[in-house]
């Protein structure tokens, strides 16, 4: 844990849906600070060419802005205690997946979340979790549990 005995939590996955708001507010009575990636699609996609000058390829388009976002994701997955990961069933998430890989090689704690539909094809990054969740109201009953009881 970080200052004050409060918990950093990076939350990482899906961002089509309210699921980091559901946690956000079902924590809210708990010394929890929450980090995520930048979730406005547009903008993550974009910042590249924004700040370094247009491509006419694609793929030089993502890398820049790839390479800018994971400064971030970076910094904020080293300085969490725990990490949670949400895939969701409708987009391919391998920016969730490779988020997962860094927090199991750094040694920090992993939750995923996902549907039972996914368990088959998330079944060796959930062998690698700590708890594996349907929903936010049980990441954060562990989040409750963990922190309540020392």
């Amino acid at each position: 844990m970080h200052e004050e005995d409060c918990w950093e939590v990076y939350l990482a996955g899906e961002i089509h849906s309210d699921w980091r708001e559901r946690i956000v507010d079902l924590a809210e009575d708990l010394p929890v600070v929450f980090s995520a990636p930048v979730c406005d699609h547009e903008a993550s996609d974009r910042v590249g060419v924004r700040i370094l000058g247009p491509e006419d390829c694609a793929f030089w388009r993502d890398h820049k802005s790839a390479k800018i976002n994971a400064i971030r994701t970076q910094y904020l997955i080293d300085q969490a205690d725990l990490v949670v990961v949400r895939f969701g069933d409708q987009y391919r998430q391998w920016n969730a997946a490779f988020d997962a890989g860094c927090a199991v090689a750094k040694d920090i704690p992993l939750i995923t979340m996902h549907d039972a539909a996914l368990d088959h094809a998330l079944k060796e990054i959930d062998a690698h979790a700590k708890a594996v969740c349907r929903g936010p109201e049980q990441v954060v009953e562990i989040l409750r549990y963990v922190i309540e009881h020392p």
